[in-house]
């Protein structure tokens, strides 16, 4: 019987001891489980007399009946001090203010806002979308817009080349998205009237260069496109995109490989108080460069100059955000600062349309 007092005390003691259920758990499998400490006294029985296994037999029994009822109770009482940790844990204050949804937490990022608006523009224009590949061969990047080997922007300080293939040919991150016009020309056939917006890369970095920046261009080719369409385009788009009545636009000569002739473009503005304001004043800026595509292009992508015509222009997605929203920094567009775009993002269901405006909230 003192074997027994002792070993109910302990076990009894190791319950109390117990954290938590695995622990209880495990005083259970001590003293119940097969070859726990209880469960081998009732083993015992067997080889005890008739007389001494009833005297011996009801000690066991009262003392497993009593380590059974405590295990019961401290699961209980440890299921009560979990259920109420957990309340405590997941409490809510409900005399706080409710959280706003996602959908008016989040922020559209000024340049998909952007390019949101040229596409609605231009849509309205009739023109469709193109896109190709970020990784373009030097051939579509360069020749067929007729670069001439030794051009500048052939070289490492302003392309970004990747190592030679097996063929001893280097691919390259594009360094505007005229490639695509390429790609059109090379799979459609004229009449041809498409917009090319995507990612594009030089190695450049400063306040209103990076070295991965956007950039959309546009592409007209069919019999009798001129130089008074061109124009009409770009001037009914900046009308759209800065919402103004009116704007004016300065026409200069300019040279690139693969216009002829080559103008870049200057709106009129008014600049005071560190802003600027598109359709009055007396200053100018420019925001793009055109032209009428040169024979040249149109010989590499397989088209007949004396047959087809057409004309392009290129303008940089985050430089034209820049102006329009009176963003300081271009280096804050790739920041992933969550306060810069809770500042200067879109709320997402407000979707620019010309119907309902372009600006969003």
């Amino acid at each position: 019987m003192t074997d027994h007092s002792a070993l109910l005390h302990e076990t009894l003691a190791a319950i109390a001891q117990a954290g938590d259920e695995a622990a209880l758990e495990s005083v259970r499998v001590a003293a119940l489980g097969k070859k726990g400490t209880i469960s081998a006294l009732l083993a015992t029985l067997g080889k005890m007399s008739p007389d001494e296994r009833r005297s011996a037999g009801a000690a066991i029994n009262a003392l497993k009946d009593e380590v059974s009822a405590a295990l019961d109770a401290r699961r209980v009482a440890l299921k009560s001090a979990g259920l109420q940790a957990r309340l405590e844990r997941e409490a809510l204050d409900v005399s706080l203010p409710v959280r706003r949804a996602g959908v008016e937490t989040g922020r559209i990022h000024p340049i998909s806002q952007v390019l949101d608006e040229i596409t609605a523009i231009f849509a309205d224009m009739g023109f469709a979308i193109a896109e190709g590949p970020d990784i373009e061969s030097d051939d579509y990047n360069f020749t067929k817009l007729n670069f001439p080997p030794g051009h500048p922007a052939r070289e490492m300080h302003d392309t970004f080349f990747f190592a030679p293939d097996d063929k001893g040919e280097r691919k390259l991150l594009r360094t505007h998205t005229s490639p695509v016009q390429v790609r059109t020309m090379l799979t459609q056939k004229p009449p041809i009237r498409v917009i090319c917006p995507g990612r594009t890369y030089r190695c450049d970095a400063d306040q209103t260069h990076t070295p991965m920046f956007h950039q959309v261009e546009g592409l007209v080719i069919d019999n009798s496109a001129t130089l008074a369409n061109l124009k009409w385009v770009l001037e009914e788009f900046c009308k759209a995109f800065f919402e103004v009545p009116h704007v004016a636009m300065r026409f200069r000569p300019s040279f690139f490989p693969f216009t002829s002739p080559s103008m870049e473009v200057d709106i009129q503005c008014r600049r005071s108080g560190g802003e600027i304001r598109f359709g009055e004043g007396e200053d100018w800026l420019e925001i793009l460069g055109c032209g009428m595509v040169h024979a040249n292009v149109l010989r590499n992508c397989g088209l007949d100059p004396d047959v087809h015509q057409g004309y392009a222009w290129g303008m940089g997605i985050d430089r034209i955000a820049m102006l329009k929203y009176g963003l300081p920094d271009l280096r804050d567009f790739f920041d992933a600062d969550l306060r810069w775009i809770d500042h200067y993002g879109f709320k997402p269901l407000d979707i620019p349309s010309l119907a309902g405006g372009l600006s969003g909230s």
